[in-house]
């Protein structure tokens, strides 16, 4: 079994200019810059045949690049029960039909629907019983966040792997646009 994840890998100079945001929140889990991305879809563990059937599918989908941005800053979860903080991606057409076809492309493979509603972000904090009005102030703060454009000419396919620190992930396989 392998987990994996399709997504899209951000600049260094983007990931930088988040991770300088990365403080303020006591007891947050940062995520590291070469780990900040966003996700198209998660496809969970599966099985090596399922991952290569899965591989096959995404490395078909083509579409042209595009350009997303990074606007605005929330997290998800409500009071003590708030557990990531993250950086939004402003809204795309583009990017949502490169969302929806991983998840045609997981179908394909075999796997089930993803039930949940997509909602592009980029995850830069885990948490656990944080302080709600500290997370408030942070998302308060940070809530102006906007990048230049990014382009996007390719996505990932990622393995994630825990670790001590949390989860580190892996291409394992890049896709053009």
């Amino acid at each position: 079994m392998i987990r994996l994840f399709a997504a899209l890998a951000l600049p260094a100079e983007i990931a930088a200019a988040l991770a300088r945001r990365q403080r303020g929140v006591d007891g947050a889990r940062w995520r590291p810059p070469e780990s900040l991305h966003v996700t198209l879809r998660f496809f969970g563990d599966i099985a090596e045949n399922v991952a290569r059937d899965l591989d096959a599918e995404l490395a078909a989908l083509n579409g042209g690049g595009f350009e997303i941005g990074l606007e605005g800053a929330g997290a998800f979860g409500e009071g003590r029960d708030i557990h990531a903080i993250w950086a939004g991606v402003a809204d795309s057409a583009p990017l949502r039909r490169l969302a929806k076809a991983c998840e045609t492309a997981a179908r394909r493979a075999g796997l089930k629907p993803d039930g949940r509603h997509y909602r592009p972000h980029v995850t830069l904090a885990y948490l656990r019983r944080p302080d709600p009005a500290a997370v408030a102030s942070w998302i308060q703060a940070n809530n102006l966040l906007k990048s230049p454009p990014i382009a996007v000419d390719r996505f990932g396919l990622y393995s994630s792997h825990q670790t001590k620190e949390g989860s580190a992930y892996r291409l394992e396989a890049e896709y053009p646009l």
